[in-house]
């Protein structure tokens, strides 16, 4: 009975009640919503400072971006820029240490592990597009580079024209393999796309003459040329499927507070000098594990860059 009476108060009250201003309900909600947000945004941020951790993602034989060397190690240029990142995120959290994790990322799974939270930043040669922006976000572009093919000096291929009817290997879950199929559609070349799982097994299509080319980013055709048995026998196209793109650290998407501090992190690598240093290893000097020498001069995309970082949002 004594349930009764107070519902019946309630109920016979029930006007003044609905009367109260939504404003004073939910002014108890922004808070909660906006911690919540907050953690969100800083869900990468919040989990480096907890574990004092951070993990890299990184390709197997991306040389000389990222790679792992025949005693086991992780290098390459995009390596050495994000160890410098993650030093610059130890000092601004003000952490006493701060461990690097390394996690393997092939085209075909870096977008799955990044999106995952698997791994913080993946450091390689992953080209910054507005489609991929749909998926995860880039940082500052650190290299920018074009799509051609590599084929063998002797089959005379020179131009795109020239591989038609041709079988053309390229890798998958690249901007790549998606150029070579859009300009083999557009312009009606007949060519046979052969999927390669990792760079070196579309390169070494070409080498054991399954391929008449291997479609890639032109750098890292040069790095496959450079540490392959013979260079000589190996020829870059001066055709190209696309404009020069940036490649980029791919990040979490919408996590804005992890974005800013990569992002401050290499405006003080770019900005201090530091990065020419850095360049000068990978790409003007010997580079292991053969010691040859890329002799890539820092192109005028690049150096302007390197002067004022900025997004890349087209």
């Amino acid at each position: 009975m004594e349930f009764f009476h107070i519902f019946r108060y309630f109920w016979s009250r029930r006007s003044r009640f609905l009367s109260v201003p939504l404003t004073l309900l939910a002014c108890n909600f922004p808070l909660s919503l906006t911690a919540q947000a907050g953690s969100v945004a800083n869900s990468t941020v919040d989990k480096i400072k907890q574990t004092k951790t951070i993990t890299i993602g990184h390709r197997t034989d991306g040389v000389p971006f990222s790679y792992v060397t025949a005693d086991g190690t992780v290098a390459g240029y995009s390596i050495d820029i994000c160890k410098e990142v993650a030093e610059y995120i130890r000092d601004a959290l003000k952490l006493d240490r701060i461990k690097v994790d390394y996690a393997v990322a092939t085209p075909g799974t870096r977008f799955v592990l990044v999106k995952s939270g698997k791994v913080d930043m993946e450091c390689a040669a992953t080209t910054n597009n507005a489609e991929r922006r749909k998926q995860v976000a880039f940082s500052y572009p650190h290299f920018y580079s074009a799509t051609r093919f590599v084929a063998k000096k002797a089959s005379g291929f020179n131009t795109i024209q020239d591989l038609a009817g041709r079988s053309v290997a390229s890798t998958t879950g690249t901007i790549n393999i998606e150029q070579l199929q859009d300009v083999n559609r557009t312009h009606n070349l007949n060519i046979s796309v052969l999927i390669a799982k990792v760079d070196s097994e579309g390169f070494a299509m070409v080498k054991n003459n399954r391929a008449s080319a291997f479609v890639m980013d032109d750098v890292l055709l040069a790095g496959q040329v450079a540490f392959s048995d013979a260079p000589e026998e190996y020829a870059i196209s001066q055709d190209k499927f696309g404009p020069a793109e940036p490649y980029g650290i791919m990040l979490p998407k919408d996590d804005v507070a992890f974005k800013t501090l990569v992002n401050q992190a290499l405006y003080k690598i770019y900005t201090s000098g530091e990065i020419n240093r850095i360049y000068d290893k990978w790409f003007m000097s010997p580079v292991p594990p053969m010691n040859r020498n890329f002799n890539l001069p820092i192109s005028e995309e690049l150096r302007a860059e390197f002067k004022n970082p900025a997004e890349y949002d087209q």
